[in-house]
């Protein structure tokens, strides 16, 4: 009897497991906690994976297949300068807005999966941000708007 209660708890807990990891509230279930912020844009709060390494910024999005709806990746500079960017191995179509270090949008440009052509800011940004296709457009959002960037991200 105690030996099929304690195989019920672990099937229990499994199953568990299994259930709240595939749900879509866990959007970057191999992120950890801290490479996790906020931004906001016009007043939307956004939730943004944060690239700081040259790690984490060469494998940006590549390999997701989903993103939510007010959810990206933020990636920070340490200068202003060029910023270029590419889709290759990306499976979601992107749209990406560059910031200056002040959080002002200097250009927003939209991103096809999988393809190798550049795309480089129009003038020189300390940050990157790439939301899933239109929806800088769809939120009203275009150069000139500011970005709220936390303090803690412009160190």
């Amino acid at each position: 009897m105690k030996f099929e209660i304690g195989r019920r708890m672990v099937l229990f807990f499994f199953l568990l497991l299994l259930f709240s990891w595939g749900q879509e509230g866990v959007i970057f279930p191999q992120q950890r906690e801290e490479t996790l912020s906020y931004l906001t844009i016009k007043g939307r709060e956004i939730r943004v994976e944060v690239a700081r390494t040259e790690e984490e910024k060469a494998r940006g999005l590549m390999f997701r297949d989903k993103l939510g709806i007010d959810e990206g990746m933020l990636f920070v500079y340490e200068k202003e300068e060029f910023l270029t960017f590419w889709m290759k191995n990306t499976l979601l179509p992107l749209s990406i807005a560059f910031i200056d270090r002040k959080g002002m949008i200097v250009d927003i440009q939209d991103m096809e999966p999988f393809s190798l052509r550049t795309h480089t800011s129009a003038r020189p940004a300390r940050y990157a941000l790439e939301m899933n296709k239109n929806w800088f457009r769809k939120n009203g959002v275009q150069p000139g708007d500011m970005v709220k960037i936390p303090p803690a991200l412009e160190k």
